[in-house]
């Protein structure tokens, strides 16, 4: 890395300090650095702070990995935890550095090439990139398109290197599971973000010693350098302190210039990898990505997006209305006005359309989601609200009138991505819980009252005729940069609204955009279908929770995985199995209420959903009947055709066969003794044809008895299937009798084996202590199951 002034030769504290990396315990290290940077001075800490940069974030090539801020959390190693957030706090021994050096005016050197894919290809075309933030900083060497490099000051440059940390070194961290939400520079972000953005006051000021008593602003670009330049907007950084003396810097004026860089910095390096060229190029199904962001990405750019919004929110009325002329509205307070609108909206929903669109389809994709929906609900980040516990938030969930402009001036983040989130959804298995909770969150929050009307009413003011103006205006719009009003006063307030929508949505797509309406005919019949897969995913639901044994007839064997395997080998094919039964209780919920949700949004009557049903069913049962082989019925049973006998010939139908005999009388299975099998069957008649008469009788009793006896001695009869024969066989399910055919289950055995002979050596008991004991503890939770369980035979009723 270059530095001003030369090649200075590395300085004896540099050396110490790579030293002390090698022979001493991190926290020590902190400790030592924090001495280091309060007595040292600017000069000698100048050649020591792209080395720290390194140390601490690692390089920019993935050699040195640094202290791994994002795998750092506090369970695992609490003491290098807190000294690394002891150290990089906003008002740390690292951010006194970083003002030390800013005050003499240090520069230090980032590589272009380590920039996002729009930024470096403007740079590399010499084309000065549309965000001001670069304007004054491109250093060009003079052989031409290798070597190009930002002129950073000190904190710049620190900035710089935190956000790309995010980016570029997961590739680096291989071997480690970490937490996204508690480690150590997920918590720098949200310090970082209430130092530099405070929700309320100002930023403090930056504590070390200077002489000057301000931090200087970044030098100018030098005017040497000639480049084409498209979308020059000055920013509020350019506009109050970018040509003022270091003598005469306003304080507000250094207030603002670090807020908006750390925001800039962030925007740029987390959202700025799609321009609008390549995210139109990105359509194609068999375009390629150049950047794909992670879970942990996604989830960082929505701790922004909510920050944001709380700043925002957290103007005053009486400071954000234009009209007041009594008060002079501060840097600060102007860029909560356009913090929305001009830093983060036009980038944040090209990645969001990146992200929709070709994000895998499976639970992850909730990071994404979760965060299209914080941006969209910017009425849940009001900080008086927040402060209240007692809100009556669940009683009035009614969307204010307040938000319909921000609703009408970010239309495509509620109307496009929404039709993209449909098509994802009808895409995916809504019998997956992790999926019907992420359509209840959509359908949620679209519902809230007063959201949809005032979406209705934004398509509505954008397609409407345009008024009479000059084709100037739309290009006008465009820049948000430009002050005042941008239409004439005698316009009314209607077609001002529907100006600035219709430049929104044409800005961010083009002027060739054919806008699909989120209230339309199309986006109906998208409706219509999700809520047919809503109602298909309800029944198949249903009948896997059927499928279930009844968590109150479960034996003691089944707390260990020793019930009898599936006889049938059914299986459910979706991750309902690994959840549970209360698993699939939730996901009818949030499937019904995103019905009813859906409903209310698209006006729905019960008539169409009453049809959609009816409809599914007739389509099921034909189905099904064309998933079997072509048969005939008669009163004889079931006869394939030549064409059936065909079909199952060649493998392309078969009938789900299933077993509906005597189950001690299915075919012996591979995880079961043979010779068990066959001589448990033998005694088990045996007891049966003895004290048959005696079960039966002790099962029609009404007491406790009588149920106690029903939870071992009846078995649950099986569902029929279709099936190429009747069945035949004499066994009738609800008659009393006892099996003992799973203790010829290999699993069994082993348990039984392993019980004895931890309890002979552990508790010393002999073998018939061990049985009595066993039968105790199964007797004493059979009782306990019988009284919990409304246990009801058929004949018994």
């Amino acid at each position: 890395m270059s530095l001003p002034g030369g090649s200075p030769q590395p300085s004896y504290l540099l050396a110490s300090l790579r030293a002390d990396c090698v022979n001493k315990p991190f926290h020590q290290r902190c400790q030592d650095l924090v001495r280091v940077i309060e007595d040292f001075p600017a000069k000698e800490l100048h050649a020591i702070f792209p080395w720290l940069v390194e140390q601490v974030f690692g390089s920019l090539d993935g050699s040195i990995v640094g202290w791994n801020l994002r795998c750092l959390q506090e369970k695992i190693a609490p003491l290098e935890f807190h000294s690394a957030l002891f150290f990089l706090d906003p008002s740390g021994a690292m951010m006194k550095l970083v003002y030390k050096l800013q005050a003499e005016e240090y520069r230090y050197d980032f590589p272009v090439s380590f920039l996002p894919g729009p930024v470096r290809a403007s740079i590399q075309e010499r084309v000065l990139p549309e965000c001001p933030f670069y304007h004054n900083k491109i250093q060009f060497p003079s052989s031409g398109g290798l070597g190009l490099q930002l002129s950073l000051n000190a904190f710049e440059y620190f900035m710089f290197h935190f956000a790309i940390f995010l980016i570029i070194q997961r590739n680096f961290i291989t071997g480690q599971v970490c937490n996204y939400s508690d480690n150590a520079y997920y918590i720098l972000v949200e310090k970082y973000l209430n130092w530099f953005l405070p929700i309320e006051g100002n930023v403090p000021p930056p504590h070390f010693s200077n002489p000057g008593g301000a931090v200087p602003s970044p030098a100018p670009r030098s005017p040497s350098i000639s480049l084409a330049s498209y979308g020059t907007s000055p920013s509020l950084l350019k506009r109050h302190i970018s040509h003022q003396h270091l003598v005469n810097a306003d304080p507000a004026a250094q207030e603002i210039w670090r807020s908006e860089t750390l925001l800039q910095i962030f925007v740029e390096m987390w959202l700025h990898h799609y321009s609008l060229e390549i995210y139109h190029k990105m359509q194609s199904p068999h375009a390629k990505e150049s950047f794909q962001p992670t879970e942990e990405h996604v989830l960082l750019v929505r701790v922004l997006v909510k920050h944001l919004h709380a700043f925002a929110n957290s103007l005053r009325p009486e400071q954000s209305s234009s009209s007041a002329h009594s008060h002079t509205p501060s840097p600060m307070e102007e860029l909560k006005k356009v913090v929305i609108p001009r830093f983060i909206q036009p980038k944040l929903y090209i990645f969001l359309q990146h992200c929709f669109g070709h994000w895998p389809l499976d639970a992850s994709f909730r990071a994404v989601l979760e965060m299209w929906l914080s941006y969209v609900q910017p009425w849940r980040y009001v900080p008086e609200r927040s402060s209240s516990p007692l809100s009556n938030e669940p009683q009035n969930r009614a969307v204010s009138n307040k938000w319909a402009p921000f609703v009408q001036e970010n239309l495509l983040m509620y109307t496009k991505l929404f039709l993209r989130y449909l098509n994802r959804a009808i895409r995916s298995d809504l019998v997956s819980p992790k999926n019907a909770l992420m359509l209840f969150r959509v359908a949620k929050v679209f519902s809230q009252p007063n959201l949809p009307e005032m979406i209705q009413k934004g398509e509505q003011l954008l397609l409407e005729p345009e008024p009479v103006m000059p084709h100037r205006h739309h290009r006008l719009l465009m820049s948000p940069s430009l002050g005042g009003s941008f239409l004439s006063s005698w316009q009314p307030p209607i077609a001002d609204a529907s100006f600035k929508i219709k430049s929104h949505v044409y800005s961010l797509e083009g002027q060739d955009f054919q806008y699909t309406q989120m209230f339309g005919s199309e986006t109906r019949n998208l409706v219509l279908r999700l809520a047919q897969l809503i109602i298909q995913a309800k029944q198949t639901a249903k009948s896997i929770s059927d499928q279930y044994p009844d968590t109150g007839s479960q034996s003691l064997f089944s707390w260990f995985g020793l019930n009898n395997q599936d006889q049938n080998n059914t299986y459910t094919g979706n991750d309902l199995d690994d959840s549970g039964y209360d698993s699939i209780r939730k996901t009818d919920e949030h499937l019904e209420k995103s019905l009813e949700y859906l409903c209310q949004i698209f006006r729905l009557n019960s008539a169409q959903l009453s049809q959609l049903t009816v409809h599914f069913g007739n389509a099921q049962d034909e189905s099904q009947r064309n998933k079997l082989p072509d048969f005939i019925e008669n009163e004889n049973g079931v006869y394939l055709t030549p064409l059936g006998r065909q079909q199952i010939i060649n493998g392309l139908r078969k009938f789900d066969i299933q077993y509906h005999g005597d189950p001690e009388l299915q075919p012996i299975r591979s995880y079961e003794n043979a010779m068990l099998v066959r001589f448990l069957y033998q005694l088990s008649n045996v007891i049966n044809e003895r004290f048959g008469s005696t079960f039966a009788s002790l099962c029609r009793r009404q007491d406790f008895l009588g149920r106690f006896c029903s939870y071992h001695l009846i078995s649950n009869p099986t569902a029929q299937r279709m099936s190429p024969m009747l069945s035949t066989s004499t066994y009738d399910p609800t008659v009393p009798r006892i099996s003992l055919r799973l203790f010829a289950n290999y699993r069994v055995l082993l348990y039984l084996a392993l019980f004895y002979f931890v309890c002979g050596r552990m508790l010393s008991m002999g073998p018939v202590s061990c049985t009595l004991f066993l039968l105790f503890v199964y007797v004493f939770y059979a009782a306990i199951m019988t009284l919990l369980t409304d246990y009801r035979r058929p004949h018994q009723d």
